[in-house]
């Protein structure tokens, strides 16, 4: 079975030393694309992502690129972003209720663990995700 790639058109808006980072460009293609219910660049007209490169030094600022990612990733972040934290809210939210048949600690406890649960993501495996979920940046246009 192929990997499905998603593809985006993008603008390079700075270039640093191992980073560029380019701002997608939303096209009328992104509603056909396969990801569009996953990718948050469908709802938003402009959206910035850094792109890790081992050099970036063959990108210009205004160059048009061409940001490419699996769709394996925007399922696997859609997961850690959304799923995962759904599933705590609701287990401790249950998990509380049973414990303390009171619905308003339960819930306040329910909001504590998904924010907890973001400050731990945040704190001890952003730099792990930033490298799970790669981009490819590639000079030549696509055509759609």
């Amino acid at each position: 079975m192929m990997e499905q790639i998603i593809r985006h058109k993008a603008v390079v808006k700075s270039v640093e030393h191992q980073r560029v980072r380019v701002t997608i460009v939303q096209s009328s293609a992104c509603s056909s694309c396969a990801a569009h219910q996953l990718c948050n660049s469908a709802e938003s007209k402009e959206k910035d992502v850094d792109v890790f490169v081992a050099s970036a030094q063959q990108f210009r600022v205004g160059q048009e690129v061409v940001l490419e990612g699996r769709l394996s990733d925007g399922r696997a972040a859609a997961l850690i972003a959304y799923g995962a934290p759904l599933v705590l809210l609701l287990l401790t939210l249950f998990v509380c209720i049973g414990i303390t048949n009171d619905e308003t600690q339960s819930a306040l406890w329910s909001l504590l663990a998904v924010v907890l649960y973001y400050v731990v993501v945040f704190l001890f495996f952003r730099r792990k995700l930033e490298h799970r979920f790669e981009f490819k940046i590639k000079q030549n246009d696509i055509t759609n």
